[in-house]
């Protein structure tokens, strides 16, 4: 198996032309269990994409297998107008962002033929490479086992769980490290 190769992205528009790569990859990783995500996850992950892409911050990594995408990971920074940590009752201290505090990783999708072989952490390494912040932080949902297992051991602790914005979301674990 190849070695992957990795490429950073900040540029918006650059970052928008990747979103036809991803697409595909995301809609794979995540219709396997225990996501079980469908076209309307697909959508609001793309709509989200689209706002990110644009947010003070923000990096994208991809990582091919010669022509092949087979992951990818982005984030931004969090704004002082950020809702992140909003319903998990936490202090006005630990909650308050002024844009260059907090990175919080919004993705990370692993093809499932690469998983368990140290491209998630190659990948979690990458788009945090260079970023001057005091902390970390993702939304993970708890029946990921894997993936949970994967961020503990990266020095991730939880947080706090938020139950789901809206009848049949799923609810996801925040972390910080």
């Amino acid at each position: 198996m190849q070695t992957p190769v990795f490429e950073t992205l900040t540029d918006p528009d650059a970052a928008a032309r990747a979103l036809d790569e991803m697409a595909p990859l995301y809609r794979q990783v995540f219709a396997e269990p225990p996501y079980l995500e469908g076209p309307d996850d697909l959508a609001g992950f793309l709509e989200g994409y689209e706002s990110f892409r644009t947010m003070p911050g923000f990096r994208l990594v991809l990582a091919r297998s010669g022509a092949a995408l087979v992951g990818f990971a982005f984030g931004v920074l969090l704004q002082s107008d950020s809702r992140w940590w909003h319903g998990l009752g936490l202090t006005k201290d630990f909650t308050h962002e002024d844009g260059h505090r907090t990175f919080v990783i919004r993705e990370i999708a692993v093809v499932p033929e690469r998983r368990r072989r140290g491209l998630g952490r190659k990948l979690h390494a990458a788009v945090l490479a260079g970023a001057d912040v005091e902390r970390v932080t993702l939304a993970v949902r708890p029946e990921a086992q894997a993936a949970m297992k994967m961020y503990e051991a990266l020095g991730y602790r939880g947080l706090g769980d938020k139950p789901p914005a809206e009848e049949g979301a799923p609810a996801y674990r925040y972390m910080v490290r």
